[in-house]
This record gives structure tokens, C-alpha cells and sequence, in this order.
């Protein structure tokens, strides 16, 4: 059975840190992809920041150059460092693993791609 577990939310004012991690247990992060997902109030979940085939990272516009991936893979661990925060990044952030589907042309943060596994989310609240 595998399970994603995501720690290190909280609440921060703007322009704060904060550093999420993810640890799995019945599953790899060897070669798949792993990723940050998160649930913003009134919007569907988007990708966030994705690792995918060991090395290939992929972030959404609005996080490059705020926001790093990184995995520790003899940990089994996903991390999310998590810089200049904004209120805007308020949102319930999701681990997940496993490509099940990825459409061609798309992208792992694609809407369309389908994720095999999921963590029950951890909350991130961004004050100004």
C-alpha cells in the first residue's frame, strides 16, 4: 500500500519560508515522477513543481524563481522550499507520484495528466 505524507505547512506572512516535505512508504522515488500539486480557494488544484525521469524539473510560472524541488531519494523523501511567499500561495499542497497518463505535448503539471498517487495535503496560509 503506498502512502505519501506531507508535513510543514503552517501560516507565514508574506515574504516568508517555508519548507514542505513528503515522505513515501510502499513506493520508490527512483526514476518516476514525483510532484507538488496544491488547491487554492476557488481554484481547481494546479502543478506547482515536478520532478520527472530523475532530473527533469518543471515548475508553473507563477513559482519559478520562489519555489525549489528536491528529492532525497535513500529518504523517499520530496521536498518543497518554499521562498518570498505570497498570499497568493495560500492553498492546501499535495504530494503525489506516479505518471499513470501523461498526454502528448503536455507536461507532468498538466491538468491533464493523470497522477497515480496522492497525500492527504498539507495547509499553507500566506498573510499580508
Amino acid at each position: 500500500q503506498v502512502q505519501l505524507v506531507e508535513s510543514g505547512g503552517g501560516s507565514v506572512q508574506a515574504g516568508g519560508s517555508l519548507r514542505l516535505s513528503c515522505e513515501a512508504s510502499g513506493y520508490t522515488f527512483n526514476s518516476g515522477a514525483v510532484g507538488w500539486f496544491r488547491q487554492t480557494p476557488g481554484k481547481e488544484r494546479e502543478g506547482v513543481a515536478t520532478i520527472a525521469y530523475g532530473t527533469r524539473t518543471y515548475y508553473a510560472d507563477s513559482v519559478k524563481g520562489r519555489f525549489t524541488i528536491s528529492q532525497d531519494k535513500p529518504k523517499n523523501s520530496l521536498y518543497l522550499q518554499m521562498d518570498s511567499l505570497e498570499p497568493e500561495d495560500t492553498g492546501v499542497y499535495y504530494c503525489a507520484a506516479h505518471i499513470d497518463y501523461l498526454p502528448v505535448g503536455d507536461t507532468p503539471l498538466s491538468p491533464r495528466t493523470s497522477w497515480g498517487y496522492w497525500g492527504q495535503g498539507t495547509q499553507v496560509t500566506v498573510s499580508s
